[in-house]
């Protein structure tokens, strides 16, 4: 049901009746280690390529979601998901393995709760019973395609983020047991200017501040109503804006509960600048460590708003700024 301007409510409360979370050799390191179904040690997977090993990840995470929730792949209606590759060769050509119906995304990294947002919609309206949707992003991968290949040893201000080797996947159901999608605020795209690909968190700030806005103003509830919002992937100074920005706009979120899965899954002494970022940063983060958080009852209502770059290599070379999108899905026990 359309709530206000640009926010779902789901009457039927869709179930993620399972998720998982795959990492890398990096996040294995990082504080939030524990809450990943598998980490590998080799960053390339086994794989040629790391195109490929991103693809393997993402795959993993979305057959041990389907696996944990005791779902045949069969009667998986959808697969919705989103990368950062060209074309969305990670999620398409998972889909391909697969074998289920494919709707792709491309939200940058706001595509996991686009997904997410997706999917819900559809259980809700009746049109599926069970839908998978993930995302993934691979740190070499990444910068290969957004920035400078590894091997160039480019230095990065202390504005940049490290992308996150993952994925993550959340199997959603129209009945069973689990954490329930009650609503959703698709953002809008922001455009303030910004053009340096080293200062993702200062360009998709506002967004994420103008789809928090929305929510807020689209269910008629204040910050209170969460025990947790989590921006995706803003990093250490996106956060920052983000917070300043949102105070300026009246809304006063206590830091407690305000977070962000950028600066959260790397520890500090890890060599990330800002923090993580990627499509599989606001994935892992959320289908691993805080779905667990909830299972366990440390959490019941949180806010995840992921963000998202919709900048190429094609527009910057071109000279274009970035513009920026985050949506919003807010999860309940």
């Amino acid at each position: 049901m359309l709530k206000g301007h640009q926010s779902w409510v789901f009457k039927s409360k869709p179930t993620i009746i399972a998720s998982a979370a795959i990492g890398g050799p990096f996040e294995s390191k990082g504080p939030l280690a524990e809450d990943f179904d598998t980490l590998h040690q080799d960053v390339w997977l086994g794989q040629a390529s790391c195109e490929k090993a991103e693809k393997k990840l993402l795959e993993q995470a979305c057959e041990t979601a389907i696996k944990k929730g005791n779902v045949k792949k069969e009667d998986v209606n959808f697969f919705i998901s989103g990368d950062l590759m060209n074309q969305i060769i990670s999620s398409s050509f998972t889909a391909r393995t697969l074998g289920l119906p494919f709707l792709g995304v491309f939200g940058a990294c706001s595509s996991s709760m686009e997904g997410l947002s997706l999917a819900s919609l559809i259980v809700d309206t009746g049109a599926a019973n069970y839908v998978v949707t993930g995302a993934s992003s691979h740190n070499i991968a990444a910068e290969k395609q957004f920035r400078y290949p590894t091997e160039y040893g480019g230095q990065k201000p202390p504005t940049a983020q490290w992308t996150v080797t993952g994925a993550g996947a959340a199997l959603v159901s129209s009945s069973g047991y689990g954490p329930k999608v009650t609503s959703a605020t698709i953002g809008k795209v922001i455009d303030m200017g910004i053009g340096d690909p080293f200062d993702m968190g200062t360009a998709m700030a506002p967004a994420a501040v103008d789809t928090i806005e929305a929510h807020f103003r689209d269910l008629n509830i204040s910050p209170d109503y969460y025990d947790l919002i989590a921006t995706g992937d803003l990093g250490s100074v996106g956060h920052r804006i983000a917070g300043e920005l949102l105070i300026k706009h009246g809304i006063d979120i206590p830091a407690e509960k305000f977070t962000d899965c950028g600066i959260l899954i790397y520890s500090k002494d890890q060599p990330v600048f800002a923090g993580g970022s990627g499509c599989g940063c606001s994935a892992t983060v959320t289908y691993g460590h805080f779905l667990r958080r909830m299972r366990e009852g440390d959490l019941k209502k949180i806010l995840i708003v992921a963000t998202g770059a919709l900048h190429s290599p094609l527009s910057y070379q071109q000279k274009e700024s970035i513009p920026c999108i985050a949506h919003a899905v807010s999860i309940e026990l």
